[in-house]
């Protein structure tokens, strides 16, 4: 430890931020974004009595489960640009770019895991709304828009928060793809100095205060929620 030299930490603080840290909140938000979106779209899918309509949701939450994130990130960076240029009947694979398919992987992914909270949030909502929405003869999609969306929101907000924390801390697998993410932005520094060490010791750091701060937020939202009901 006494060998560590971290003053080259504080010259790329603004490099670190100002662009690295930057990237990964934009994957962040727009991955939660769009993944909130459909996984809304699947749970509707899922909860109803219709099979032609939840076995694909099922299947769909089922697979992109049972697959690490990774091997997702490599198929839409690395295979779908053949696999469209073929479709395409094009002579060379279609450039998918590293950040749309970071937006795309990290979407699809969320999505199952968005799905099922929803789902759950939906399924806490007592029957008896149900039952009523119903009786005034709302459709199943009118029910779920203005009787039980609106109700379940408060059961859903804590883990969608959480997952989306997860979500946070797994934009760092975009350094695989040579995404110049907050991680990725850590390397180029150390690589160049000659301070990988450091500089990974300070991205851990950073994940490590950013993540329990915003864990203690969600827990503090969530109790606060329970005590309103």
């Amino acid at each position: 430890m006494a060998n560590l030299d971290f003053s080259s930490i504080p010259p790329a603080l603004g490099y670190l931020f100002g662009q690295g840290m930057v990237v990964t909140l934009m994957i962040t938000l727009v991955a939660a974004s769009w993944g909130i979106l459909l996984g809304l779209i699947l749970a509707a899918m899922r909860l109803s009595h219709r099979r032609w309509i939840s076995v694909p949701a099922v299947l769909y939450i089922n697979f992109f489960r049972s697959l690490p994130l990774i091997l997702i990130i490599f198929t839409f960076y690395f295979l779908i640009p053949y696999v469209l240029g073929w479709v395409l009947q094009s002579p060379f694979p279609v450039k998918v770019g590293a950040l749309n398919a970071a937006f795309i992987s990290f979407t699809l992914f969320e999505a199952a895991y968005f799905a099922e909270i929803i789902r759950s949030g939906i399924q806490a909502v007592p029957k008896g709304q149900i039952f009523a929405s119903q009786a005034i003869g709302l459709t199943h999609w009118q029910m779920l828009r203005y009787v039980i969306y609106p109700q379940a929101l408060r059961n859903m907000i804590p883990p969608l928060l959480m997952r989306s924390l997860i979500l946070f801390q797994d934009t760092s697998l975009v350094y695989v793809v040579s995404l110049t993410d907050f991680l990725g932005a850590a390397s180029n520094i150390g690589q160049r100095d000659g301070t990988l060490t450091e500089l990974y010791l300070f991205v851990a750091a950073s994940y490590f205060v950013i993540c329990f701060v915003i864990s203690k937020l969600v827990n503090r939202l969530d109790q606060r929620m329970k005590t309103v009901r």
